[in-house]
């Protein structure tokens, strides 16, 4: 049974969010996921480790932002966009994370390059209401 409401997951996925990728406070970042954190991602190295490393690897000019945000008992789904990766397309992402003990425990990720306009067939952004410049 959870011990936390959707609502607290959300807050709390967002907030380890900013502070890993927007803030790069790593230490403070560790109090979100868990020792045992388990990642499912093809494009990160397994547990914590693997992903603080991906990110202090990263151009400091990595920004994510945020976008709708659902939660279900321990699931916490975000859609975002992790920009200034020095790629040369943002990668528009559903990150799907799993709660317990008020840490992040395991995680999910379907990417994929943001289109531009040009490259839209729907003629709608990916992410928000604009797209990239």
């Amino acid at each position: 049974m959870s011990k936390t409401s959707p609502e607290q997951n959300k807050a709390l996925v967002i907030k380890a969010f900013d502070t890993l990728f927007n803030k790069r406070d790593y230490e403070a970042a560790a109090r979100f996921w868990s020792d045992n954190y388990i990642q499912h991602s093809a494009h990160i190295e397994p547990g914590r480790d693997g992903l603080f490393n991906l990110i202090r690897h990263i151009p400091d000019t990595l920004r994510y932002e945020r976008g709708l945000i659902l939660a279900e008992g321990d699931y916490v789904i975000v859609h975002g966009r992790f920009s200034g990766m020095g790629r040369p397309a943002a990668w528009i992402a559903a990150d799907v994370v799993r709660i317990e003990d008020g840490k992040l425990a395991e995680h999910w990720d379907v990417l994929q390059d943001e289109a531009t306009q040009t490259e839209s067939k729907s003629g709608l952004p990916m992410f928000g209401n604009r797209f990239p410049a």
